[in-house]
């Protein structure tokens, strides 16, 4: 996962282990620079911003149901059309929901090894690529992966997002 010289900070660990149970074993790596944002990840992964992973939660108006959504870098959520997808309407929850729910901090969150279990939808245009970047744990570490994995991995439902 990481060499012996530069040891992955503890909630990236925790991620490595969910992808072991998930049977992946991406290298997880730790940036110099934040990748926190979309355009800060790509520049860090030498990628394009389409090609970053940004893991957005939100939670259901009604029902309270934690929903995450892995959104391509470029893409912004058209709520209304995913509360439609998902069934009810989305609520932005603050930053304490978040990490309680997943484990992570904003900026941090990865596509699997949460604190809760979360229903995930995926963006479509994810799948135009042969991998993407998705965060690892905190805003400095980050993983690659192919979609398909991403997709399977997570069991989400494909969705268009905007």
């Amino acid at each position: 996962m990481t060499d012996l010289d530069n040891p992955l900070p503890s909630s990236a660990r925790r991620v490595a282990d969910a992808a072991r149970l998930l049977g992946l074993s991406p290298h997880i790596v730790t940036m110099a620079n934040s990748t926190r944002t979309a355009e800060e990840a790509a520049a860090s992964c030498g990628c394009t911003v389409a090609q970053i992973v940004k893991s957005l939660v939100f939670r259901g108006a009604q029902s309270g149901t934690p929903y995450l959504l892995l959104v391509s870098g470029k893409n912004r959520v058209d709520e209304r059309k995913a509360a439609d997808v998902i069934g009810e309407r989305l609520a932005r929850p603050d930053a304490a929901y978040v990490r309680g729910t997943t484990g992570y901090a904003i900026g941090g969150i990865p596509p699997f090894g949460h604190d809760v279990p979360l229903k995930t939808y995926m963006d479509a245009d994810l799948l135009a690529f042969a991998s993407v970047w998705t965060a690892a744990g905190t805003p400095h570490c980050v993983m690659r992966l192919s979609p398909e994995e991403l997709r399977a991995k997570t069991g989400a439902e494909t969705i268009n997002v905007y």
